[in-house]
């Protein structure tokens, strides 16, 4: 009841001010430019908000959003949404809250944050361009149109990282580097993919007065060009280069197009997905030492087959991916990778989650001939031969007791 009383005294507002915008402005007004920065679903927030301009850094926003979460006493999270003008939306503020609990899911927290974020950018949209085609309803869907806005990076992105990692112990020693760059362009019809990276890792492990030391180093890249067919379909063409002394590999390289199919239409993949993809192509590799196929270089055609299941519901997250691969040419070098989670909300405050990945492998052609030293096991210095890989995890949480008790106190 408080909603509604409070969303009506602003459609009086909006009508009361209406003329005012119309005739007592003069001048060209601002398009919005939003930042949001926030340990949330920022997709979803874009997907959800779609009339107004997202950018990737604040710098670049006339509006920024800074979402602080902290755990509060019902077992959630209190969240604080504080909202800065910028340039001719310097000087209006706001700020918003919000508290979740232990019996909201994901899903819940994220639809909640995205209706304040809406609300807290009225004020905004009131002083911008879109104030003259906004319609205002009670109930029912606002309709928006989305608004123009140039952009000299034409959809580009492009993240350079690097980070480096030091242990040691008074029998073992370690030291690992890895730098990289990621670029992505993302249109409603085309995706542009590119990413390199180089890692060393550097071990010392000491048994008996003995040291054995180990070096593994690799250094990948990746590109794909991939076209949106229709609502549900998709294809497009994917390539690598590879230098991995772990995996026995002194250059790798390959080309494979692909095509998809989502049962679901694409403007719902954030929420729930059915994938169907197939991929063919070819692999070269040059070996750093003889394979225990006594290969040193070999041309291989290859192709998978994938299916992708992912729900995101308000009685939680499902998500299954399935991959088999064969080589062409001979069908007994296979894979068949399972890669599964699930977290559901069983009752209120009751939840359980499973989580788990099997791998079958038959497709090991990169080992090198010989038998593993010592070395090699204790350093895992090389790739070991091997059938299966398997991994799972199980959890649950039960929580009870206030749900409504939002006072934060971090004291110790």
């Amino acid at each position: 009841m408080i909603i509604r009383t409070y969303n009506f005294n602003y459609f009086f507002i909006i009508l009361f001010l209406s003329p005012l915008f119309s005739f007592g402005q003069s001048g060209e007004k601002e398009s919005i430019k939003l930042f949001v920065e926030c340990n949330c679903d920022k997709n979803y927030i874009r997907q959800e908000i779609k009339n107004i301009s997202h950018v990737r850094d604040q710098g670049l926003a006339n509006i920024q959003i800074f979402i602080y979460d902290i755990a509060n006493g019902s077992g959630g999270k209190t969240y604080k949404l504080e909202f800065t003008g910028t340039s001719s939306f310097e000087g209006i503020t706001n700020t918003l809250t919000f508290d979740s609990n232990a019996n909201m899911t994901a899903d819940d927290v994220r639809k909640r944050l995205v209706w304040r974020i809406k609300k807290g950018l009225l004020k905004y949209i009131l002083e911008s361009d879109l104030a003259n085609r906004v319609t205002y309803r009670i109930k029912g869907k606002t309709e928006t149109k989305e608004s123009d806005f140039y952009d000299p990076w034409r959809n580009w992105i492009f993240e350079v990282f690097g980070q480096a990692k030091f242990n040691k112990e008074s029998s073992r020693k370690k030291f690992e580097y890895k730098i990289g760059l990621e670029s992505d362009r993302v249109t409603d019809k085309w995706r542009v993919r590119a990413d390199f990276q180089l890692s060393q890792l550097h071990s010392e492990f000491v048994r008996n007065d003995e040291t054995f030391t180990s070096e593994r180093k690799r250094y990948w890249g990746a590109a794909s060009v991939v076209r949106s067919v229709s609502d549900h379909w998709s294809t497009g063409i994917f390539t690598h280069f590879r230098y991995d002394t772990f995996a026995n590999i002194d250059f790798s390289t390959g080309v494979s197009p692909a095509i998809e199919y989502n049962i679901f239409p694409y403007s719902e993949v954030l929420k729930r997905e059915i994938v169907f993809a197939y991929k063919i192509g070819f692999n070269y590799n040059d070996y750093i030492e003889t394979t225990i196929f006594n290969e040193n270089s070999e041309l291989i055609l290859n192709h998978s087959f994938e299916m992708q299941v992912r729900y995101r519901q308000p009685w939680g997250n499902v998500y299954s991916r399935i991959r088999a691969s064969t080589f062409l040419e001979n069908f007994s070098k296979n894979r068949l990778q399972v890669n599964s989670s699930l977290s559901i909300r069983v009752l209120k405050g009751f939840s359980v989650r499973f989580s788990g990945d099997l791998q079958f492998i038959r497709d090991q052609i990169n080992l090198p001939a010989g038998n593993a030293s010592l070395e090699d096991v204790l350093l895992q210095q090389k790739q070991i031969a091997t059938d299966f890989d398997l991994g799972f995890t199980v959890g649950l949480t039960y929580t009870f007791g206030s749900a409504y008790n939002n006072i934060i106190n971090t004291r110790l």
